[in-house]
């Protein structure tokens, strides 16, 4: 899967993912790839999807055809994602079902967000979580969490706890690889 980390502090956002893909245990490294970024820019914000290698291209081609797309607060983001469903069930034939227990249909898909209003994340069934600090999603994201966690009182700049987190899947997470991607953005002053 993949090891993709937000982090704030300081005023700014950084987000880092590693660049392996897999398939079952099959690897694809990122000098083989010729997309092998898991951070899509979507106009002015940055987003870090794990799952299917699917997404990437389901979510590059939506997202950049949807007008009022915006990713700048958790209602924001939870109304794209609700307008996007139906989308990816009728055009791209998502398979909505996970577990026969689940309240809600699910999008299947997991990412981060990082942009000048800050760090969210959007799971399955359209939960939105803003951040205060940090966050890791995929299969090293435990790695990265407690890394993380270490990083976060020692350092002071937003993309070095980044690095930290994912350097943290790469070296536990088999399904997890160098080199690394990063970006960061300024926050916008507290209104």
């Amino acid at each position: 899967m993949t090891t993709i980390v937000a982090v704030r502090k300081n005023g700014i956002v950084a987000i880092a993912a590693d660049t392996l893909t897999t398939f079952g245990n099959t690897r694809l490294p990122a000098q083989m790839d010729s997309s092998h970024d898991k951070i899509l820019r979507i106009a002015d914000n940055f987003v870090g999807v794990c799952g299917s290698a699917a997404h990437h291209l389901v979510l590059t081609n939506l997202l950049a055809k949807t007008p009022d797309v915006k990713l700048n607060s958790k209602e924001a983001i939870f109304e794209t994602f609700r307008k996007l469903h139906p989308v990816l069930k009728e055009e791209c034939f998502l398979n909505p079902k996970e577990d026969e227990e689940d309240p809600y249909e699910s999008s299947q898909i997991t990412a981060l967000i990082a942009n000048a209003s800050g760090l969210y994340g959007i799971f399955s069934m359209r939960e939105v979580f803003e951040y205060t600090q940090y966050w890791a999603i995929g299969s090293g994201h435990e790695f990265a969490l407690g890394a993380m966690q270490y990083a976060y009182s020692t350092l002071e700049n937003a993309a070095d706890i980044a690095k930290v987190g994912v350097d943290a899947g790469i070296t536990f997470d088999k399904n997890s690889a160098s080199p690394i991607t990063q970006y960061t953005v300024t926050l916008m002053p507290a209104a």
